[in-house]
């Protein structure tokens, strides 16, 4: 992973894995922090390399404001990959976990976990391979809990059980934020996420190939291993993006057989639960979904944001360039149907600054009359990350209209936006 020193902030005090490590890079949390002492390791910690929008958008070469049309122009024209490389660059032996610097977050943590580990995996039925982020618990040296929600890393897991064999994969971690970023995206399940990657990277993007057949990109730590069909642990707990405990349950074990450190400065990701990073990289991916099904809705929409306040999954700020009457409510039940997990939706005029919290707060002051401005759409599917929503995931979902009214429209206009 190549590192810019001089956005980074080096830390040279010995400091633990266990809570101290967590702790001191939430004290950063938009900064990208490199801890090089720590305690009974090789391998420094590195944190906050995609934690802010600027960041991402370094990644991939554009403006904050071009990421989501940067995403889906990718998602649209995949590169496929032509360019492989070996393990030459890497000390191969065992898979060991003891010897990577794996943190633990919280006193209540169900163990130490891998949070930045991109899981690549090919479906036993059609050969399409999967990149996606799982969290994995430390069970011991070579075996890991992994939390697979139901997307395509977990078809290919059914795909494998209804054949009675293992799933194998390969895990890496520590590589460039444009191809975590494109291993987080939502695109059809015969697509490769690395194809998109490869769109971001201008067709440069140089994959390996494990000894399972599995292709990765070059990252400091890459292990191969597989997926049980059959054995299953408690997995948990563990903070989740809302900054609470989600629950614990019966999730699949891995078992790790081989390990690859790239030779040249190995550093260890780390991406902090419910931290900036974490937030972006599984909430980011999601806004070109919004975006698409509003303009489906609304074609004059501008820019579509999960907010980081609302933990990028549960609020959205939408601008449109409104036309008639009835726009703003249009993309509000466009939102909430596109990304089934959004709880709150505001939508704005083209004036409003929607990364900034504090404008969108001015719109609602000023261009909401609550009994017409404000849906409320009781008992619906929401996230299962919302504390309060019911037992069996249904919530209330609001949306707001904090678009101008084209009645007396002057009233609205902001004085600073003039000439």
């Amino acid at each position: 992973m190549k590192l810019e020193n001089s956005d980074l902030i080096e830390i040279n005090d010995e400091i633990s894995t266990e809570f101290e490590a967590a702790k001191i890079l939430r004290e950063y949390p938009k900064d990208t922090v490199i801890l090089n002492n720590i305690k009974g390791y090789d391998i420094p910690v590195v944190s906050g390399i995609c934690n802010t929008r600027d960041k991402i958008a370094n990644s991939i070469n554009c403006e904050v404001a071009e990421i989501t049309e940067k995403i889906i122009e990718a998602i649209d024209n995949p590169i496929k990959v032509d360019k492989f490389i070996d393990f030459s660059d890497y000390e191969t032996s065992d898979a060991d976990l003891d010897k990577i610097p794996i943190l633990t977050h919280y006193k209540r943590d169900g163990g130490p976990y891998i949070t930045a580990g991109v899981v690549f995996a090919r479906d036993p039925k059609t050969g399409v391979e999967n990149a996606s982020i799982h969290r994995m618990m430390v069970l011991d040296n070579k075996r890991l809990a992994i939390r697979i929600v139901p997307r395509n890393l977990y078809t290919y897991f059914q795909n494998a059980q209804s054949e009675g064999r293992d799933l194998d994969i390969a895990i890496a971690i520590g590589m460039d934020p444009a191809i975590l970023l494109a291993s987080t995206t939502s695109i059809p399940i015969d697509y490769s996420e690395m194809d998109v990657a490869n769109t971001f990277k201008n067709s440069e993007l140089e994959l390996i190939k494990t000894s399972s057949g599995i292709n990765v990109p070059k990252a400091d730590i890459i292990f191969e291993g597989k997926i049980s069909v059959t054995e299953t642990v408690a997995e948990g707990p563990f903070v989740d993006l809302t900054d609470t405990y989600d629950i614990i349950r019966d999730q699949p074990v891995i078992t790790l057989s081989k390990m690859h450190i790239i030779k040249d400065n190995p550093v260890y990701h780390a991406i902090i639960p419910a931290g900036f990073e974490h937030k972006l990289l599984q909430g980011l991916p999601q806004e070109p979904r919004i975006y698409k099904a509003v303009k489906n809705a609304v074609p004059t929409v501008e820019t579509v944001v999960l907010t980081e306040g609302g933990c990028c999954w549960l609020h959205a700020a939408i601008s449109i360039n409104k036309q008639t009457e009835g726009d703003g409510k249009n993309a509000i039940m466009a939102a909430l149907s596109a990304h089934p997990s959004l709880k709150h939706a505001v939508v704005v005029d083209t004036d409003v600054d929607v990364f900034d919290p504090q404008d969108v707060e001015y719109a609602v002051a000023t261009r909401v009359k609550a009994d017409k401005d404000i849906m409320i759409v009781p008992n619906v599917r929401g996230s299962s990350l919302d504390p309060v929503a019911e037992s069996d995931g249904t919530t209330t979902k609001m949306g707001i209209d904090a678009t101008k009214s084209f009645k007396n429209i002057e009233k609205f206009e902001r004085v600073s936006f003039g000439e």
